[in-house]
């Protein structure tokens, strides 16, 4: 037996959203989540939102088989806890990891969670209610009860874009006093530049082309902007270097020209990173020993980061929320699919109420 929230009649007639072809997003009724499992919890969201990444099957870039539900990006309160759970309980506020994971296998004690040998990809969030898998190990709560609402677009980002653009700082070794490039002016290297400026970098270069996410770089501690793109933007980065190159680069793309732009930024021992999920990237051997580039990159072991950043964010440290440039209800969920897709919103946010 699990222990829930009293809700009406455990009734919830629940609407969410599928996927049905490109460009076909639906908001329709879907069966409400249930506990599967002694390890699961359902989780109320108060908001959710649209991920750079579901962008690949709505584009058509990503085949899709059959309808999927979608969304990945989730924080809210929770309702019921299967009779395993142990670590959170009915009425807490929590976030959550896109990949699940037990937090105790190996893979998970040497941090990185978004390959713990239980993962599972979350899906189904873009909706009021989340059944969440192996909930010990995969949600972490908010120290001193539920935040206040200001704080929900902060912590829902957590749970990815802000999460995946600390590890490509981290996966990238950022050191206080170095120079950075961040390739991908998305949410997550935008987050990207905020979690650089985090660990001490003195120099931050985004590689944008666009006015208001170049503003909004600034604002979370871009010292410099590049608007050329590949061949070009390498050799204005070599010049801004004095023909050195950059100590650390975060690929936040995932397609063969950013990956290549992002190898060739780097100087000879320098790191890169890449966190954007590729798409026709093919590294040629030969090419890569030459260029002494450290790589490292992957799904963002998010669960190894949720307690620092929920802290930041908590203690108005960083407001990552600020991503969120459209904000539309849940039932409008394909006008946000569409403003993305159009680059006419950074990223959008869905209140659920």
């Amino acid at each position: 037996m699990g222990h829930a929230v009293a809700t009406e009649e455990n009734g919830r007639d629940m609407q969410g959203t599928v996927l049905y072809g490109p460009g076909d997003i639906r908001f329709e009724r879907r069966d409400d989540p249930e506990i599967l499992n002694p390890t699961d919890a359902i989780i109320r969201l108060p908001a959710t939102c649209i991920c750079g990444s579901d962008l690949w099957p709505y584009r058509g870039l990503q085949p899709i088989k059959e309808p999927t539900p979608m969304g990945h990006e989730y924080c809210g309160f929770v309702e019921e806890v299967g009779s395993a759970v142990k670590s959170v309980k009915p009425g807490q506020f929590v976030v959550g990891s896109f990949a699940t994971s037990d937090n105790t296998c190996p893979h998970c004690r040497y941090g990185y969670q978004s390959s713990c040998v239980q993962r599972e990809f979350m899906l189904r969030a873009q909706a009021p209610f989340l059944r969440v898998p192996l909930a010990d190990g995969t949600l972490v709560a908010t120290p001193d009860g539920a935040p206040g609402d200001g704080l929900v677009p902060s912590l829902l980002a957590c749970s990815d874009v802000l999460g995946t653009g600390w590890f490509a700082a981290d996966a990238a070794n950022v050191k206080p006093g170095a120079t950075v490039v961040i390739v991908g002016d998305g949410a997550v290297g935008l987050l990207g530049v905020l979690s650089a400026r985090q660990m001490g970098a003195e120099r931050i270069i985004a590689m944008s082309r666009h006015a208001a996410r170049q503003k909004l770089a600034r604002e979370f501690g871009a010292t410099d902007i590049v608007t050329e793109r590949g061949d070009e933007g390498v050799a204005r980065i070599n010049e801004m270097t004095k023909g050195v190159g950059a100590d650390s680069v975060l690929e936040c793309v995932g397609t063969q020209e950013s990956m290549m732009q992002a190898i060739q930024a780097a100087r000879p021992g320098g790191s890169v990173s890449y966190v954007g999920v590729p798409h026709g990237v093919e590294l040629k051997g030969q090419q890569l020993f030459y260029t002494h580039v450290h790589l490292h990159g992957g799904p963002a072991p998010v669960r190894r980061y949720l307690p620092q950043l929920i802290d930041l964010v908590i203690n108005g440290k960083i407001n990552p929320g600020k991503v969120f440039d459209l904000v539309l209800p849940l039932d409008r969920v394909a006008e946000g699919y569409k403003a993305m897709d159009e680059r006419r919103a950074i990223k959008t946010l869905l209140r659920v109420n």
